[in-house]
């Protein structure tokens, strides 16, 4: 296990800049940009276990905050501002560390955004995708309409989702996932609901789904890249 030091970096974007953290271990074999859920920025704790996780896994990170986040505002930019935000952070990415394999996607709405970037024009460098819960409809409203984009995806995908996770009915996720063929992976997490909380009735601790969800990321990273 490397320790890593946080790298505070500025990404310009349609005019504006946003700010970046990146952590890069000495022993990095990939580098995860890994986007914010659209409630919380970068800093939010689970992005700060994400990235601390990651590192001792010898996978770098960039995180990077979305226009509206920087700003302080609360509803979510535009995707088309969204998916320049992705691109703009994927090359910054590629830049800073050159030769390494890129990853992208992230939690929530960070991902999706990821993911309709990359089906627009695929990312430059990007060898796969990984979703942190990917918000495929609203509370309560099952659907897989916001999932249509995926069907340009040509790279691996990895969804991890737990069971419980309001955002992504199994009646709905499993079968995309069987559409999508051998590009996609499912991991599912037992009770853990689109935070990947778990019931303390269960007898596990939000530590333990962590732990397993970033042993299964680095995991699969490690089988894409060879």
């Amino acid at each position: 296990m490397t320790a890593a030091a946080e790298r505070q970096i500025t990404i310009g974007v349609e005019g504006t800049e946003v700010s970046g953290l990146m952590m890069a271990p000495d022993d990095a074999r990939a580098c995860y940009v890994l986007a914010h859920g659209a409630g919380v920025g970068m800093r939010h704790s689970f992005m700060v276990a994400a990235a601390n996780g990651l590192a001792g896994r010898a996978v770098a990170t960039l995180r990077f905050q979305f226009p509206y986040m920087e700003q302080g505002r609360k509803r979510p930019d535009s995707a088309k501002t969204a998916q320049a935000t992705v691109r703009a952070a994927v090359a910054e990415a590629s830049r800073a560390l050159p030769g390494l394999p890129l990853f992208a996607g992230g939690k929530s709405y960070g991902g999706r955004m990821t993911s309709q970037a990359h089906a627009e024009a695929p990312l430059e460098n990007v060898v796969g995708l990984i979703f942190l819960g990917f918000p495929l409809h609203a509370p309560g409203q099952p659907s897989d309409d916001r999932a249509e984009h995926l069907s340009s995806v040509n790279v691996p995908m990895l969804f991890l989702a737990g069971t419980r996770d309001e955002f992504a009915h199994l009646d709905y996720l499993k079968p995309l996932i069987k559409r999508l063929g051998a590009r996609a992976t499912l991991k599912l997490f037992d009770d853990a609901d689109h935070s990947f909380h778990v019931p303390a009735k269960t007898g596990r601790k939000d530590a333990d789904v962590m732990t397993e969800l970033l042993d299964t990321l680095a995991a699969w990273i490690g089988a894409v890249i060879g």
